[in-house]
């Protein structure tokens, strides 16, 4: 299914499930943000981080150090 699928199935019901009322601006502005981020994100979700060492004690001043 399409992000624009996705957001459409998704997020008018979301927010009147929580009722949260948007009109068709709010709406608008989500779906472009939506259109916009989602391939990243998705992009993330799909990679394999499982041989990866989490980082202890980061310092997030500096690059990270190999382990």
């Amino acid at each position: 299914m399409p992000a624009s699928g996705d957001f459409e199935a998704f997020v008018p019901a979301g927010l009147a499930s929580l009722g949260i009322e948007v009109d068709e601006t709010d709406l608008a502005v989500m779906r472009a943000t939506h259109e916009l981020y989602w391939p990243a994100i998705a992009g993330l979700l799909e990679l394999d981080f499982s041989g990866v060492e989490p980082e202890l004690a980061a310092d997030l001043s500096r690059a990270p150090e190999p382990n």
